[in-house]
C-alpha cells in the first residue's frame, strides 16, 4: 500500500474554497452554498477502502456530532473502476447502516473537485472559516497525531482548530500534513501538482 504525506500548494490559508456540485449518498446534488449557515466547514477527501481513511471515520463522525456550527463533508474522489470498494453504492451502504454519519458524503466522479482543492491522500482535511458567506481556508492538515491506522491519537488536533475557529480566532498552528493512501486518479486525470 502506498502512503504519503499530503502537501499541496494548490490552496493557501485565506484562499476561498473552490465551489462544487456533487452527488451525495442521498442521490441529491450538494453544493458549497448549502453549508453557508455554518461558521466552519471541514471538507475531507476520503474513501471507503484505505485503512488510514477508515481509521478516521469515528473522529469525523464525532466532529460532525459535537459542533453544531461545523459542517463535515466527506468527498470520495477515488476511481471505482480500479477500486470497487470505493463505489458510490458502497458509500451509500456505509451511510445507510450508520457507519458514516457526516453532514454529507459526496462522490467526486469526475475528480475535478479533488484536483481543484489539491487533494493528495485519503484522508486529506481542509478546514474553512465562513467569512461573510465565503469559506476561506483556515487550516489544511491532519485530524490528529496518530501516524498509523492502528495507533491511538494522543491529541485531537482538528477538534482544537475547530474550537479556535468557532471562538472567532485565527488558527495559527503550523500545518501538519495528513498521512494516508494516495488519491486513486483515473488514467489521464492526474493533476499538474501530482508528482508522486
Amino acid at each position: 500500500m502506498v502512503s504519503l504525506d499530503s502537501e499541496s500548494d494548490v490552496l493557501q490559508r485565506g484562499d476561498e474554497a473552490p465551489s462544487f456540485e456533487l452527488t451525495g449518498t442521498d442521490e441529491e446534488t450538494h453544493s458549497l452554498a448549502e453549508f453557508a449557515d455554518n461558521e466552519a466547514l471541514l471538507v475531507v477527501f476520503t474513501c471507503n477502502h484505505c485503512p488510514y481513511a477508515k481509521a478516521k471515520i469515528d473522529e469525523l463522525n464525532r466532529l460532525a456530532a459535537d459542533y453544531d456550527d461545523l459542517a463535515v463533508v466527506g468527498i470520495n474522489a477515488n476511481d471505482p473502476e480500479e477500486y470497487p470498494d470505493d463505489s458510490f453504492e458502497r458509500m451509500q451502504e456505509l451511510v445507510e447502516r450508520g457507519d458514516i454519519d457526516y453532514d454529507a458524503y459526496l462522490f467526486d466522479e469526475s475528480q475535478e473537485v479533488a484536483a481543484a482543492y489539491g487533494a493528495r491522500c485519503t484522508p486529506d482535511p481542509f478546514l474553512f472559516r465562513n467569512d461573510g458567506g465565503a469559506f476561506k481556508l483556515a487550516y489544511h492538515g491532519r485530524l490528529d497525531d496518530a501516524p498509523n491506522p492502528d495507533d491511538e491519537p494522543s491529541e485531537r488536533e482538528m477538534a482544537a482548530h475547530v474550537e479556535t475557529l468557532l471562538a472567532g480566532e485565527d488558527v495559527t498552528a503550523a500545518e501538519k500534513p495528513s498521512r494516508g493512501c494516495s488519491i486513486k486518479w483515473k488514467p489521464g486525470n492526474e493533476p499538474d501538482y501530482w508528482d508522486v
